[in-house]
């Protein structure tokens, strides 16, 4: 079993990952700075796994931080989630994305050369694939200039660490460009909890559901749709994290950079998510059309033909459950983490 380090481990999907790490033995040390994240989401990791983790309270842009923990702890491997991740927020301040999540992940890779640590999973984006590939896109298109800078801070780290193999053999790197990840632990302990006003589309959903929203806001009903709200790709975060650990388990293995999607293969609407929500929960979701959102693409569904093939990792969860288990977790945890 493997030391892991896993930035951001306090956050949505970071939070479901640790609980697997520790399910599967392996030692978990979480480096978070708790800016988008709460450390009540640690206490119920150890309380579902039944096992203790090790907090730091830190940043990845700290170099002296992390070349303590590196020099106390026998890690293996690091999973970087750490970053900023609301696509509007970083076009209005795309300085601050650009040192959180580029500066932040150059100091903590530089940190792992120092203490020969050269196993990665880094969290990745479906984002950084040219707007002008037709869905179902595969990891052979080519990658593109994404039109929010969010995106753009993921294409630059999977450029910089494909680069970065092939100066340092040693290295062994996975980039998993999720699509939408949605959802939340069965048990409802467990679950999404943004700061403020929601970027994406389901913790709106569940807001308005429980009352702390009036309605939903759609964003654009004009794409060149089923219906002319936007397609994408959800993917259920318990499923999400299971491809970490099964990446994780594949670059122990190996050397070189290798990216995978990690997605469902299926896409749907907008609409047709909301629909669905109220069907299977069976709750009304008001909800108003507002004009489309700078740097969104009509369509964006996965092929991940090869995660599944390569990594050994199928998705288990139906949109349904995704549903059921978003509204399970906010009606247990009205005010999230609070």
């Amino acid at each position: 079993m493997a030391t892991v380090l896993v930035t951001g481990g306090a956050g949505y999907i970071g939070s479901h990952t640790c609980v697997q790490l520790l399910d599967a033995g392996h030692e978990v040390i979480v480096l978070d700075n708790l800016s988008n994240s709460s450390e009540q989401s640690l206490h119920r990791v150890q309380s579902l796994s039944n096992k203790t983790l090790t907090f730091i309270r830190g940043d990845i842009r700290d170099a002296a931080t992390l070349d303590q923990l590196f020099a106390k702890y026998n890690i293996d491997a690091v999973i970087h989630f750490a970053g900023l991740k609301a696509v509007g927020e970083s076009q209005q301040i795309p300085l601050t994305y650009f040192e959180h999540n580029i500066a932040g992940s150059i100091a903590l890779f530089n940190a792992m050369q120092r203490a020969q640590v050269f196993k990665l999973v880094f969290s990745s984006s479906a984002t950084v694939y040219d707007e002008s590939n037709i869905s179902p896109l595969n990891e052979d298109m080519p990658t593109g200039m994404p039109s929010n800078n969010y995106g753009y801070t993921k294409l630059i780290i999977e450029q910089l660490l494909e680069k970065l193999a092939i100066a340092e053999p040693k290295w062994s790197i996975a980039l998993l460009r999720y699509f939408n990840p949605v959802g939340a632990h069965k048990s409802g302990c467990m679950g999404e909890d943004p700061q403020g006003t929601p970027n994406n589309l389901m913790p709106y959903v569940t807001q308005v559901a429980v009352g702390r929203r009036e309605q939903l806001s759609i964003y654009g009903n004009d794409y060149d749709t089923v219906d002319g709200t936007g397609v994408r790709d959800y993917i259920h975060v318990v499923d999400l994290a299971s491809a970490h650990l099964c990446a994780l388990k594949n670059r122990l293995l190996s050397t070189g950079c290798r990216a995978w999607n990690i997605g469902t293969g299926t896409g749907s609407s907008v609409l047709q998510v909301v629909q669905a929500f109220e069907k299977v929960n069976g709750i009304n979701i008001p909800y108003q059309f507002v004009p489309r959102r700078e740097g969104d693409v009509a369509t964006s569904f996965s092929d991940n033909r090869r995660a599944i093939t390569e990594l050994g990792w199928k998705p288990q969860y139906t949109l349904e459950d995704m549903l059921l288990d978003s509204w399970n977790w906010q009606k247990t945890n009205p005010k999230g983490y609070r």
